[in-house]
């Protein structure tokens, strides 16, 4: 459809710019997305879409301003106007997974290209929603927005009208003159989320050490360093510019110190986003106070989703008391040293909740109290509470007017993020208030199988209740990012923030339902509804639990038939997880992690410490193949330029590109082969295809393993392309052994680009052609004792499973929380009723009819057989 043109940058008011729809799907309106962030409109106005394809194109011609470096979403420039598209609710935790940009920011694009592909299967398994959003953040620029309803063509099809006002004249902001002492130069946030609370104490931590009064500048803004609410309150995010300005005795010192803090205590663990993109991640992961809305015709209050889980009980209404009684006291010293002491009490018994929490919990949530404990520090509180004091307010009073004006202050943030922190102000202030009125703040009695209803859970709250006795949290204010929803999440139980203020006004020991995966509360439910909810989660907590109480149990079919389940990672944090959801080792370890978001390749040392790091966590006993460096086609690296190429998937990637690059190739193979002392590692190489490919990889390991002097490990290769799987027998005389990557083996073998939304739904790895490939492949690996594994989403596909244990494959890698559930699978099991679905597969003739023979033929637990010995390979 043709498309007004609108001038870039803007134009007289007016002007029209039509949006096309970035995506096949069904429009849904914004207020109908689960997130209030985007219902409420927070972020600004537009429209969502449920998505039928997998690739997002350019909905205008535009400039592409950012690309938020988990890949799930970005932003345009077009007309002056700026648009977010943001793909998914939650995805920011995938951490990139599942998400290919196909640009970067600055490039230029034209209606229809290319901006994102992602794995809609993946990305629907592990968020919490596909609902695509596009929404215009710069409202101001806007006169009218004009949605359109019903389905959508992607690149065809119009979304939505936007009328575009005249851009308004603003004036510069000019510099105010510091009269610095000392200046440091620009520093660059690169923590993940700039100056929150934590890295902000840490901040204010250091300049308390120095005598200089140390200022942090922002955009002609300052804070003062030692305070943690000031330095919050200038919302610095992750890629902002700031400076440091000292004045004082020890200036030079205190800016020389504060600047390896900012750039070296405080970097985040990656290249940072840009701030856009982490402010429109935390717009989308917060819920403020929820404004009331009309109540859903079945009674829901609707809120965000802050820890998953479904709950039902009783309300337990939790309210707080600021009240003081005396608000003047006639002697200054006696009121100073009584704020002195309250203070005193409140750090040691944030002490004792430290403890605690690093016994029951972990660090992190010890961490939070950590950081109350730099508020209680925080001097614009202290200074205003001394000179309220001098003036002859009592200190309760001044202490309560103190710490409530900060909270206020963050609370008006227009950054979401920063704003939730006001919870944790009143938290600390509440403590020590308490402690000067004499208040008792012990655990509140609450009744068996409460939901704990309140307007702010204070972090205190949540971690001294009787865990016992609490099913659910349920705040009108706080966010999924608030420190409450982390505790909670830490603690699995259910929680919902940002809710309608209605649930304020439901009776004590109402029963109600509280869904924490779709945010929501539902007072009153029929005892069906409830017993219907209570089935459920009994029934999905008995078959988790049973899975996982039996996943250290070997995956052995009914007739012996034993099949190794491993797992798919990509970090250390994960390999950590792995011996706790039974895995019997890491099948496939995916180095480009360690290569990506990041402005350099890493060295060999630091890749041999990741490589050691993993290894160790998975113990000796437990194998570690490491897949070589597998970027290009879907995956390219800033910092590697790979040329433009027509088809990229057929083009430099894999193997081809490491062997183009032998100083990268050398360093990673360096790396795994000194980490390999670590523990059981093995060595393989992606995008095999010819023997050529296959011999140049395999010198270099020897060269590299001769000149380090260490003992030979495994080396195998990825079977991905047709030509290595019709030659595995060929292969199998020279390498140790194989891992079928079934997502490019399926797209290779069919012609069909994986990342495109027509061809979809025939990429199916269950296509008789691809298993055709895949017993040809364990056919020639186990004519030489070599042992065959599937690395790809096939392996986690409890449908593919019987077809693939029957298809003689003796390795099956799936994602870590998939584990359990693999192996339960396996044993259901028989080795000959699987050898006989994978002959009835092999002669259907399509991937739909594959899963029919599956559903058909064990849907139930076939009766015992006979036993039979693993005829495969070795390990």
């Amino acid at each position: 459809m043709t498309q007004p043109s609108a001038p870039q940058g803007g134009g007289p008011a007016g002007d029209v710019l039509t949006l096309v729809a970035p995506l096949s799907g069904v429009i849904v309106p914004l207020e109908q997305v689960p997130d209030p962030a985007f219902a409420q409109k927070l972020a600004g106005d537009g429209i969502s879409i449920d998505p039928m394809s997998a690739r997002l194109l350019a909905p205008c011609d535009g400039r592409v301003l950012q690309v938020h470096r988990a890949g799930h979403a970005l932003t345009l420039e077009a007309a002056g106007l700026e648009i977010i598209i943001h793909i998914g609710l939650d995805t920011v935790d995938l951490k990139g997974d599942g998400f290919t940009p196909r640009v970067k920011a600055g490039d230029v694009v034209r209606t229809g290209d290319a901006l994102i592909d992602f794995d809609a299967d993946l990305v629907a398994r592990r968020a919490r929603s596909l609902l695509t959003q596009v929404v215009v953040t710069n409202m101001d620029r806007v006169a009218d927005i004009r949605p359109r309803a019903g389905r959508v063509t992607a690149g065809r099809d119009a979304l939505m009208e936007v009328v575009v006002h005249a851009p308004a004249g603003s004036p510069s902001v000019a510099a105010a003159s510091q009269g610095a002492t000392v200046e440091s130069r620009p520093i660059v946030i690169t923590a993940d989320t700039g100056l929150h609370a934590r890295p902000a104490a840490t901040l204010a931590a250091a300049a308390r050490k120095f005598t200089a009064d140390v200022r942090l500048v922002k955009d002609g803004r300052e804070a003062n360093v030692r305070s943690v609410v000031s330095i919050m309150a200038l919302e610095v995010m992750g890629g902002d510019s700031v400076t440091l300005v000292a004045r004082g005795v020890d200036a030079a010192e205190a800016v020389a110190a504060l600047t390896r803090t900012l750039t070296t205590d405080l970097a985040g663990p990656h290249e940072a986003a840009p701030a856009a993109a982490t402010a429109a991640t935390a717009a989308t992961a917060t819920a403020p106070v929820a404004p009331a809305r009309p109540p859903a015709a079945d009674g829901v209050l609707r809120g965000v989703s802050a820890s998953p889980g479904v709950a039902v009980g009783q309300v337990f209404q939790l309210k707080h008391d600021d009240l003081v009684l005396d608000e003047r006291a006639a002697d200054p010293n006696q009121e100073r040293r009584a704020l002195d002491a309250a203070i005193a009490s409140a750090h040691l018994q944030l002490e004792a909740l430290q403890t605690r929490l690093a016994a029951e919990a972990d660090t992190d949530k010890a961490a939070i109290f950590a950081a109350h404990q730099e508020l209680l520090e925080d001097p614009e509180i202290l200074d205003r509470a001394a000179a309220d004091i001098r003036g002859g307010a009592s200190a309760a009073y001044a202490w309560r007017q103190a710490y409530t004006g900060q909270a206020e202050r963050l609370l008006a943030l227009r950054n979401q993020l920063l704003a939730a922190r006001a919870t944790d102000m009143r938290d600390v202030g509440r403590r020590v208030l308490h402690l000067l009125v004499g208040r008792d703040d012990s655990a509140r009695e609450v009744p068996e199988g409460s939901i704990v209803v309140a307007e702010d859970l204070a972090p205190s709250d949540a971690a001294s209740l009787d865990r016992s006795r609490v099913r659910g949290f349920c705040t009108t204010m706080g966010s999924a990012t608030s420190h409450v929803a982390i505790l909670a999440r830490g603690l699995g139980i259910p929680a919902v923030a940002g809710i309608d203020p209605r649930v304020l006004d439901l009776a004590p020991g109402t029963r109600v339902v509280l869904d924490g995966d779709a945010g929501t509360l539902k007072p009153a439910p029929s005892a069906e509804e409830e017993a219907a909810i209570t089935a459920r989660r009994a029934a999905d907590e008995e078959r988790r639990a049973t899975e996982l109480a039996a996943a250290g149990q070997p995956a052995t079919t009914r007739d012996a038939h034993r099949v190794e389940v491993v797992a798919n990672i990509g970090d250390v944090e994960e390999a950590r997880r792995v011996p706790g959801v039974g895995g019997e080792g890491v099948g496939l370890l995916r180095t480009e992690f360690v290569f990506m978001e990041r402005r350099t390749a890493p060295d060999e040392d630091e890749q041999t410490r990741i490589y050691e790091a993993i290894a160790r966590a998975l113990g000796p006993d437990r194998i570690l193949v490491i897949r070589t460096l597998d970027v290009g086609g879907d995956k390219p690296l800033p910092y590697m330029p790979i040329g433009a190429e027509a088809n990229p998937f057929l083009g430099e990637r894999g193997i081809r590109l490491t062997l183009n690059r032998p100083d990268v190739f050398r360093a990673q193979v360096r790396a795994i082969l000194r980490a390999s002392s670590a523990g059981r590692v093995a060595m393989m190489f992606p995008m095999v295809a010819t023997m050529a490919e296959w011999r140049a990889g395999k010198e270099l390991v020897e060269r590299e393993r001769a000149a380090l002097g260490v003992p030979a490990i495994p080396v195998g290769i990825m079977v991905e392309t047709a030509a290595a799987a019709l030659l595995a027998e060929r292969f199998a005389r020279e390498a140790d052994f194989f891992s079928v990557g079934t997502n490019d083996l399926t797209q290779y073998t069919l012609a069909m680009d994986r990342t495109n939304p027509r061809l979809a739904p025939q990429v199916d790895a269950l296509h008789p052609s691809v298993l055709h490939l895949i017993e040809r492949t364990v056919s020639g690996a186990h004519a030489h004792g070599r042992w065959v594994g599937v690395c790809g989403a096939l392996a986690g596909d409890l449908t593919a499973v019987p077809v693939l244990v029957g298809l003689g494959v003796d390795e099956l890698s799936a994602d870590v929380p998939i584990v359990p559930a693999v192996k339960a699978r396996v044993r259901t099991l028989s080795l000959a009723e699987c050898q006989e679905t994978a002959r009835l597969a092999l002669g259907a003739q399509d991937g739909a009819e594959v899963r029919r023979i599956v559903e058909e033929r064990h849907a139930q637990v076939q009766a015992p057989s006979h036993a039979q010995t693993n005829p495969g390979g070795t390990r």
